[in-house]
């Protein structure tokens, strides 16, 4: 699916619907164009080539279902970026990110994505009430963007947070099976989304300190670090998950082992009392002649 918006330096606001409007947009040096890609045609798709001219690799990258890692290239008359976005999580469910790819020039953002995102639905809805979206550069569009996935992060953190809590609550009271997996399998989330954050990082650290002049300004700087600190802040709370999850484990181990020590000592007292009677019947009834064993024609023998 192609859509997007055109705004003149006048402030109109025109939508895009085909290659013919953006090859226009792309004419007026004043103005910016934003073009957002969802899992795009064979068509459409070609709109990246055709018209923008835009690297085959990165055209690749764009149409592969492979999720790629977050990265930045600079390819002198535009910049190629590659961040992540998550945004649900679910207990018992890996966390499946989706790969956002973004082109940044200097009158235009191309955003190209398989699935379907809610910063990029956010956005779209924004440019449809008034043009302040797209009134500040293309620079401050892609930070729009990319702020709006690092937001949608936190609920996820969140989301976690909670469900750990409740883990902890079923290992003091009922460990079992079903609690071991589902911490397992949120280490396991914590370290995907660490995977995902991370990188990220630099993207956001590479954009807030002057390393590309040509494309992004030096007022939107503070913008890109702000995204540096947020995802900073989220990182912190992902590696407190990671050693809460940890925590979880091995409180889960220690409530199994004493549960097992608590049945041992039950066995043990039970043993205790039935082996001198076993011993006894043992004894007793061996094949004894009554001559040799004595007490055994005794009343109580």
């Amino acid at each position: 699916m192609l859509s997007g918006y055109y705004r003149q330096a006048t402030g109109a606001m025109t939508p895009i619907a085909d290659a013919e409007a953006v090859r226009q947009a792309l004419a007026d040096a004043q103005g910016l164009l934003w073009l957002d890609l969802q899992a795009p045609s064979e068509e459409e798709a070609r709109i990246l080539s055709d018209v923008f001219h835009f690297h085959h690799l990165t055209i690749e990258d764009c149409l592969s279902p492979r999720i790629d890692p977050a990265k930045i290239d600079d390819y002198g008359q535009y910049l190629f970026v590659v961040v992540q976005a998550i945004e649900e999580f679910r207990l018992d469910q890996e966390l499946e990110p989706v790969e956002l790819d973004l082109y940044l020039g200097s009158n235009f953002v191309v955003s190209s994505h398989l699935a379907p995102l809610a910063a990029v639905d956010r956005l779209r809805e924004r440019c449809q009430q008034d043009d302040r979206p797209l009134s500040r550069g293309a620079d401050f569009l892609l930070h729009t963007l990319i702020d709006g996935l690092v937001d949608d992060l936190l609920p996820v953190v969140d989301d976690m947070d909670d469900a750990l809590d409740r883990l902890e609550e079923a290992v003091l009271s009922k460990p079992d099976s079903r609690t071991l997996q589902a911490i397992l399998l949120l280490k396991r989330n914590t370290l995907r989304l660490r995977r995902a954050t991370a990188p990220q990082r630099e993207i956001a650290n590479r954009l807030s300190r002057g390393e590309f002049p040509a494309l992004v300004r030096e007022e939107s700087h503070v913008y890109f670090r702000d995204v540096y600190d947020h995802l900073m802040s989220t990182e912190y709370l992902v590696e407190a998950l990671r050693d809460l999850a940890d925590g979880a484990l091995n409180t889960y181990l220690s409530v199994v082992s004493n549960r097992m020590n608590e049945i041992m000592k039950v066995l043990t007292a039970a043993a205790a009392i039935f082996l001198p009677l076993t011993l006894v019947s043992g004894i007793y009834g061996m094949n004894f002649s009554r001559n040799t064993w004595p007490d055994l024609d005794a009343p109580w023998g």
